[in-house]
């Protein structure tokens, strides 16, 4: 399911773009604000779905089922989008489905795993995704080639009839499983007034105002590198094949990404070990300036090894030593919400750069933002560089 939410309906659409523009029309920075219309449904969806699970915790597995069979049923639909309006309205229903359904088949999935192996099946949940840049990247030849001018709709189409044999799938193994028992008025209650202290915890300047600052940075650079490199070594003449096997490289490397990133954060457990991932994400963005593809290629797959699910995967560990239990769910519901403000704004500072300096230029301004969020992941470990701060949770 991980190989269709992330990798198939939204880090796919940068695949996409050269075909969409020969068929359809429009610039790439019109484009890449329809790209910002998909995180903008996925921020409505974060921000609808915990209140939507409180209110309804026994429906749960209920609004799992529809929100994944809706999302494949969505991608199938934008298949036979003629506009760039329709295109954005399907782009904008996707990002929604997205984010209940990443919340649910997360909540779900652990739910049925020892409390042990928690951290090992989250690790392979989230390679689910790098899985999902793999195959679209293998599909490459027959969705950017010129020749084949509608092959992005043939293959969200199959992506689409994929999602949905996917969502039936888990369903039918998770499906029999009992959802967690209605709260009380009292937890609700206790629950609201925990809640109160979250924005201090995350926004105070001595707490984890720049581990959040970091992660909104992060969403901002990664997605405008996903969203402009294919249009970008589209753009210089490379070959389909080779723009599909660098793609396909980024997630190859992420399929070591969690095991590498998870094994990392556990034995030095701190913001420079998230800050050294992203300064490497940074050295790899800047490989397309050196208009080889080579250089770029490393690059790339650089960028899948160590900055493409490792942030969210550390940024979620240092939650989890920094914040106490009873509000660590409100937190990272909190902090994702950030981290997909940041997706919002990427596309959209990117689209600026593409239209004033080119492609490249789009690509490059990525490694602004990922060094920013690397600055301020090294200026959190700093804050918390002495071993006694380490495991200790931050508080009122």
């Amino acid at each position: 399911m991980f190989a269709v939410i992330l990798g198939f309906s939204r880090l796919s659409y940068g695949m996409f773009l050269p075909g969409i523009k020969r068929e359809i029309g429009g610039s790439y920075s019109l484009l890449g604000i329809l790209g910002t219309v998909n995180f903008i449904g996925y921020l409505i969806g974060t921000l609808c779905l915990p209140p939507l699970v409180s209110r309804f915790p026994e429906r749960k597995h209920v609004i799992n089922r529809m929100t994944c069979l809706l999302l494949g049923l969505a991608m199938i639909g934008s298949a036979f989008s003629h506009h760039l309006a329709e295109l954005g309205l399907w782009r904008f229903v996707i990002g929604l489905f997205s984010a209940f359904a990443t919340v649910l088949v997360l909540s779900i999935a652990l739910d049925v795993v020892r409390p042990a192996e928690r951290g090992v099946a989250s690790g392979l949940i989230w390679l689910g995704g790098s899985a999902g840049i793999l195959m679209t990247g293998l599909f490459a030849p027959f969705i950017i080639d010129p020749s084949r001018l509608e092959g992005w709709r043939y293959a969200w189409m199959a992506m689409g009839v994929f999602g949905v044999i996917a969502a039936i799938g888990f369903e039918l193994v998770t499906g029999d499983r009992v959802s967690a028992p209605m709260s009380s008025p009292k937890e609700s209650e206790t629950r609201d007034q925990e809640r109160v202290n979250v924005y201090r915890l995350l926004l105070h300047p001595k707490k984890l105002l720049f581990l959040t600052g970091s992660y909104f940075f992060f969403g901002s650079g990664y997605i405008i590198y996903f969203t402009y490199l294919i249009p970008y070594l589209v753009s210089q003449g490379i070959p389909s094949l080779y723009a599909g096997l660098i793609w396909s490289g980024i997630g190859f490397a992420g399929l070591f990404n969690g095991w590498l990133g998870g094994k990392a954060i556990d034995r030095w457990p701190s913001g420079y070990t998230l800050a050294t991932g992203l300064a490497l994400g940074t050295i790899g963005v800047i490989g397309v300036t050196a208009n080889h593809m080579i250089v770029t290629a490393l690059g790339a797959v650089t960028i899948g090894l160590v900055s493409f699910i490792t942030p969210p995967l550390m940024t979620t560990a240092l939650l989890r030593r920094h914040v106490p239990h009873h509000a660590y769910t409100a937190c990272l519901s909190l902090a994702t919400a950030f981290f997909a403000s940041g997706q919002i704004i990427g596309p959209i500072i990117g689209g600026v750069a593409v239209e004033r300096h080119g492609l490249q230029s789009g690509v490059a301004s990525s490694a602004i933002f990922m060094a920013i969020a690397a600055l301020l992941a090294g200026v959190h470990g700093q804050r918390y560089r002495r071993p006694a701060d380490q495991g200790v949770p931050v508080g009122d």
